[in-house]
């Protein structure tokens, strides 16, 4: 077999090794990752303040800062308080698209520009028993962080697209 195609089914195999490895993920065969412990997430507290800057809330967050930690995200928590939540910190502002996987509770899913701004809030419920990981809802938007809170934390504090989430500067 001459060497130029010995290259081009080489590629091909890692082309279809790639493909079948999203499709694992995507499906969720993949998704056996044993959660981290409580511990092994950092901390901090945000604030929720409206456009003209009155305070709305303070909400106590986890921090999801590894692909891992984005990924199972509250999928292994069994409930949060009424002022708890989990930040998902990107490296980058960017579109991204969250989904209901393993949740016990439904969310509020709040995207926040770089510097704070809340770009988009959904109202993001459980889906129905048995859903498959390809069938689940695509909430999406931009931004660097994504907080998730307690379904309804958005309308009980009055927070809005336009408002601000104030992050700490120690966190990414």
């Amino acid at each position: 077999m001459a060497r130029s195609t010995r290259q081009l089914l080489g590629v091909a195999i890692a082309f279809i090794l790639l493909t079948a490895g999203v499709l694992a993920v995507q499906s969720g065969l993949l998704a056996t990752i044993d959660p981290p412990a409580d511990d092994e997430y950092d901390r901090t507290t945000v604030a929720l303040v409206d456009a003209s800057g009155e305070r709305l809330a303070e909400v106590d967050v986890r921090i999801a800062d590894t692909a891992e930690k984005r990924y199972l995200g509250l999928s292994a928590t069994e409930s949060l308080d009424a002022r708890e939540g989990m930040l998902f910190v990107h490296d980058a502002e960017g579109q991204y698209a969250y989904v209901m996987r393993d949740m016990a509770f439904p969310l509020d899913i709040v995207f926040v520009a770089p510097d704070g701004t809340v770009t988009t809030i959904h109202h993001a419920s459980l889906p129905p028993e048995g859903t498959s990981g390809a069938d689940l809802t695509r909430y999406r938007g931009t931004g660097r962080y994504v907080l998730e809170l307690p379904r309804g934390t958005a309308n009980e504090t009055g927070l809005d697209a336009g408002d601000r989430v104030v992050i700490p500067d120690s966190v990414g």
